[in-house]
């Protein structure tokens, strides 16, 4: 609701749009909010429990190469299935997009093994980032400056609606059967690998096919004259989505039935219920995707020229801002991964001021994407620093808030942002003369990389609320003692 309270605002002040373009754009909004309120139900009666059932399982069975291959296959198909990875595809220049997604795919699903045995060796989540995102950086130094914001872009859209439920459900499935004290921090941290991945198989598509220039296809702004052809834009564009969503869902329900029948062997109850949220995910799906390509894609685009049209187009960076801190609210993924959190830190780390962490984070992100977009700066003198914040901070926070954090990145950049910031930057791009590829691309990036700052340091304030409140108790005398079956289940060094 905020952000068409924000478009309203604009259309009717410094951003006049046609008709045609604001109904598409609040009839997209009411086919959003319906499908991700199916969607945010379906994950939790089916692809979470999925995950978590799959992950305990694989590691009950003890055999290494087993693990690895089933993860690897689970990594692939759940990458395939990603709908905003079909979005990117279509816009990486010199790059086949069957190549592209399959050396993504790839990517994915080889950093999600690396995740898995992370976990089961109990190997620190900032020891790899340390390794990985140097080799990142030096491999970007020697591909095209228009290619690295779309090779930082693509880290992000795999993380998004279909992954992030999955993957998180399966690493609580594999850090339940440890017992030590740190399984509950390495459940996550999957996200973080499996972003990286991505990044590195892209650029490495880079050297090898030597993409030179950017061909840009600008997002189709619909004319209609009637509400009749309004609403065949829909109906032409949901058949396409109830196909793709279709193709998307079913590489994981075969998967999960393969497994089902040969080691799971679950209760018919339990299965009719995973079945019925399969469904509630497909249908939220369907018309999510509907919505925000039909009717926000379009909208982001033309504002986007609009206010970078103005004589006073820096205005176009604190709309970019207010845009920014209410849009990720609109993430699906990004309620699955507060959930967790908030539930697996028994509310240590509440859902709620994560929210407003993830939000700042974007809001800033999104600034500084505008700022790129007006004077042409190159990714880099945003990327390097930032990451460099991120992996410093990453030695002072504890380790659970390093591993959401980066989680965190990946989770926030989803459809929203390749559907309605991304079109939203290459208008602005298109209108003041700028590269598309090199000046629009890179906002998914932006999107994913503040979060790992503002998270870690809602860590350090944690920290030092902790020590604070740890010294008040040491200085206090106790008005009452109470025996501890007071307390019930909760662990006494939580309370």
């Amino acid at each position: 609701m905020p952000i068409v309270g924000i478009v309203l605002f604009l259309c009717f002040t410094i951003a006049p749009i046609p008709p045609s373009i604001l109904m598409a754009f609040l009839i997209g909004a009411i086919l959003l909010v319906v499908g991700e309120m199916f969607f945010t139900l379906g994950a939790e009666i089916a692809m979470t429990p999925m995950g978590e059932r799959v992950g305990t399982k694989l590691t009950q069975m003890n055999k290494i190469l087993l693990i690895g291959a089933v993860t690897f296959i689970l990594g692939f198909i759940i990458t395939i299935s990603e709908p905003d990875l079909q979005v990117l595809a279509e816009q990486v220049p010199s790059i086949p997009n069957l190549v592209l997604i399959l050396a993504v795919a790839a990517g994915v699903g080889i950093f999600l093994v690396a995740a898995i045995f992370r976990m089961l060796f109990a190997i620190p989540l900032t020891n790899m980032l340390l390794v990985l995102y140097p080799i990142a950086f030096l491999l970007a130094f020697l591909v095209p400056d228009d290619f690295v914001a779309v090779a930082f872009d693509s880290g992000g859209v795999t993380t998004g609606p279909m992954t992030v439920p999955f993957i998180m459900a399966l690493g609580i499935g594999f850090s339940a059967v440890r017992s030590d004290k740190h399984a509950e921090n390495d459940s996550f941290g999957l996200i973080s690998l499996c972003s990286v991945g991505p990044i590195l198989a892209v650029l490495i598509l880079g050297l090898i096919y030597h993409p030179e220039g950017g061909a840009y296809t600008p997002t189709a702004i619909p004319e209609v004259e009637d509400s009749v052809e309004l609403w065949a834009l829909f109906q032409e564009g949901i058949p396409d989505y109830i196909k793709e969503m279709l193709i998307s869902l079913f590489p994981i329900v075969l998967f999960f039935g393969i497994f089902q029948i040969a080691a799971l062997h679950l209760k018919k109850k339990t299965l009719v219920k995973i079945l019925v949220g399969i469904v509630y995910t497909y249908i939220g799906l369907v018309l999510f995707m509907t919505g925000v390509n039909v009717g926000f894609m379009p909208a982001g685009n033309y504002l986007g020229q609009v206010i970078a049209s103005l004589s006073y187009r820096w205005i176009i960076i604190p709309i970019a801002m207010v845009i920014g801190y209410f849009i990720v609210k609109a993430e699906p993924a990004v309620y699955v991964l507060m959930e967790q959190v908030e539930e697996l830190t028994s509310g240590g780390i509440s859902g709620k001021s994560m929210g407003y962490a993830l939000s700042a984070g974007v809001a800033v992100s999104l600034g500084l994407a505008m700022v790129r977009v007006l004077t042409g700066i190159s990714v880099f003198w945003f990327l390097i620093p930032g990451y460099a914040v991120a992996l410093g901070l990453s030695f002072s926070v504890p380790k659970i808030f390093t591993a959401i954090a980066f989680d965190s990145g990946g989770v926030a950049s989803g459809p929203m942002t390749a559907t309605f910031l991304l079109p939203f930057a290459m208008g602005a791009c298109q209108a003041v003369g700028g590269n598309i590829a090199a000046d629009a691309f890179g906002v998914v990036a932006m999107v994913a990389m503040t979060p790992l700052i503002t998270i870690q340091i809602m860590g350090v304030i944690y920290q030092v609320q902790a020590k604070r409140s740890a010294a008040a108790m040491e200085t206090e005398e106790p008005a009452m003692v109470l025996p501890l079956e007071a307390f019930g289940d909760y662990d006494i060094i939580e309370l």
